[in-house]
């Protein structure tokens, strides 16, 4: 089977405010409500959900993160040519 994974993110354009973010998160605020008021992708409105991608269809930066990373754990901020992201694996098949 190839390889698979589901993933949400929050994106921002400053690394402080990436920070400031997860700190709220790692503090109890439910990451999809972040994502609804503070993400500038589209995903925001659906509490940062990216749905379900294999390797090769997400920028470098997210690839090396989503295929690595523990589940369930917010990574980041994470930088790419769209700004800071923070990023968390909700499930992944290899």
């Amino acid at each position: 089977m190839a390889k698979k994974a589901t993933a949400r993110h929050i994106l921002v354009n400053t690394e402080a405010q990436c920070n400031e973010l997860k700190a709220a998160i790692e503090g109890g605020a439910d990451f999809a409500e972040i994502a609804r008021q503070h993400s500038g992708c589209p995903s925001g409105r659906d509490g940062g959900n990216l749905g379900s991608f294999g390797p090769g269809q997400m920028v470098k930066e997210f690839d090396v993160v989503v295929f690595s990373a523990p589940l369930n754990v917010v990574q980041g901020p994470v930088k790419t040519q769209f700004g800071y992201h923070l990023l968390e694996v909700t499930s992944r098949q290899d």
